[in-house]
């Protein structure tokens, strides 16, 4: 099919399609037969992936049945979307069944590369239009929404645009304006526009909304005159942190006020929150010994749901994989983050076991809505899937993956190197005031006395180092939240650098940390 009518016809079924029906669809649908479909279209349509098959003597025929599926390969950037050309990673060997690139960048700042088509944005378009319709009635509200995510070649800003633009284009009542992360530009927007509307949505990371909802404030920008909602993407955050965000901006119902999408420059969006998966985590956050007997952390992770028959997942050893369509099309993919799946009917039978009935839970929240009649709204038997983030190797700040690589740079530089041993722990966090923090704690060579202008000037040197290589970093991260804190400690310090034992890069969020 033309590309001119593969866009047309993506686009009208989208046009057509109700929510409730396209949710409904994905309830019902028989998600393994779907994925395997899947499977077999991809190995007979793109180059890459019959040659990623035929190299470990695989034969797509052999694979009928969903348990065959299973025994498929992983794939991953390294042996996949890096090893092959980009046009072979498209349908037929094709860039230009696709009209659009994203880029990621990895722990070298080179970028991964991903296509899409308008089709694609469609597919995706349709989680937007979850948290819009079913948390937000934008189907009945003028509603602005702001796009702040960062834009340019980074899949946030633009995508999301597109998306919004999408539901627009489906009679919802919502006008899009981008003017990323650019804090000053967002407060002219906010107090020239957002009069005119309803309610405003501030789409961005949630550190970065966080900020900017607290800088206005300040200016004097009445956040709880504009019904503002928001929808976040990129890092975990606690209840306790959406509390107090919805509190600052005159948000009255946590369950309806905000929501995250689970998404990746790899596939777009693959999950999102909605108000009964957030009325759960809610819940979780009170119980904390729920949530580690099913999430088998103490920690609290994202937790959304997710239409199988968009993005279907599988576990493997603690992380996800999952298949999906996209320009690039990707089965069984890994993406290494920690986490799991659970199905709908396992999760209210856990919670029932801990005297939760979550339907209930919500009710409690969906009655401080002023329309009865959306009150029932958007309850859909969909799985779920939580999610960590990456695993050991990587730190989420501001939706920017930092890879330990980046930080040894730093400490490599010429004025630096004969002070420290190179060892280091880095980590985000939120602090007192529920601000995200950069943190380095950073091991001084021998008979290196810690000083303030040691202090100063390691951070100096990682923070340009990041900026020179890591792109997410540079694009994502305000400039003013650029410096990370450094904590010196002595060589082989007990807590972070024990003689002996292997050393770790990161500090998983949970343990505790000096202040």
């Amino acid at each position: 099919m033309h590309q001119s009518d593969r866009a047309i016809a993506a686009l009208q079924k989208y046009l057509d399609t109700p929510l409730d029906k396209n949710l409904q669809r994905a309830v019902e649908g028989d998600a393994k037969s779907n994925v395997l479909a899947l499977f077999q279209e991809v190995a007979k349509g793109v180059p890459a992936y019959q040659q990623f098959l035929q190299e470990r003597n695989i034969d797509p025929a052999s694979i009928q049945t969903f348990e065959d599926f299973q025994t498929l390969p992983l794939m991953t950037k390294a042996n996949y979307a890096h090893k092959y050309p980009l046009p072979q990673l498209c349908r037929n060997g094709q860039l230009e069944s696709c009209d659009m690139i994203a880029a990621s960048s990895g722990s070298t700042g080179k970028p991964t590369f991903w296509l899409r088509s308008v089709s694609d944005e469609l597919a995706i378009a349709t989680r937007f239009e979850q948290i819009f319709s079913d948390s937000f009635q934008a189907d009945s509200k003028r509603t602005l929404a702001v796009v702040c995510f960062a834009l340019g070649t980074w899949v946030g800003g633009l995508y999301t645009l597109n998306c919004c633009r999408h539901l627009a284009a489906k009679g919802y009542p919502i006008t899009s304006i981008a003017p990323g992360s650019n804090k000053t530009e967002i407060f002219r927007v906010i107090q020239e526009l957002a009069p005119h509307f309803e309610q405003v949505v501030l789409l961005g990371y949630p550190p970065f909304l966080k900020d900017a909802i607290d800088r206005g404030r300040v200016r004097g920008i009445p956040w709880q005159d504009y019904g503002i909602k928001l929808v976040m993407a990129g890092e975990v955050f606690s209840e306790e942190w959406r509390s107090l965000v919805g509190e600052r901006m005159g948000s009255s119902n946590p369950c309806y006020d905000s929501a995250t999408l689970y998404g990746t420059a790899d596939a777009g969006v693959l999950g999102n929150e909605t108000p009964l998966s957030i009325a759960i985590r809610r819940f979780f956050s009170q119980n904390p010994e729920a949530a580690r007997q099913l999430f088998g952390e103490s920690r609290l992770p994202t937790l959304v749901q997710y239409d199988p028959l968009s993005r279907f997942f599988e576990t493997q050893d603690g992380t996800l994989l999952f298949s999906g369509d996209n320009g690039i099309p990707l089965i069984r993919y890994h993406i290494a983050d920690t986490g799991g799946i659970i199905p709908h009917s396992a999760m209210l039978e856990f919670l029932r076991d801990w005297g939760c009935d979550p339907i209930a839970l919500l009710q409690s929240y969906r009655d401080r809505m002023v329309d009865a009649a959306l009150r029932d709204r958007g309850i859909y038997p969909l799985p779920f899937v939580y999610v960590f983030g990456r695993s050991n190797f990587i730190v989420s700040y501001f939706g920017a993956n930092l890879y330990p690589e980046n930080i040894t740079v730093g400490l490599e530089q010429p004025e630096i190197r004969e002070w420290v041993t190179g060892k280091f722990v880095m980590e985000a966090f939120e602090d007192a005031q529920k601000n995200r923090v950069l943190s380095i704690t950073v091991e001084l060579a021998p008979n290196e006395e810690p000083t303030a202008e040691k202090e100063r000037a390691i951070a100096n040197a990682v923070r340009q180092q990041l900026l020179r290589l890591n792109s997410e970093f540079a694009n994502y991260v305000p400039s003013e939240s650029q410096t990370p804190r450094i904590v010196l400690k002595p060589t082989g310090d007990p807590e972070d650098f024990p003689l002996g034992v292997k050393h770790r890069y990161t500090r998983p969020p949970q343990e505790k940390r000096g202040t």
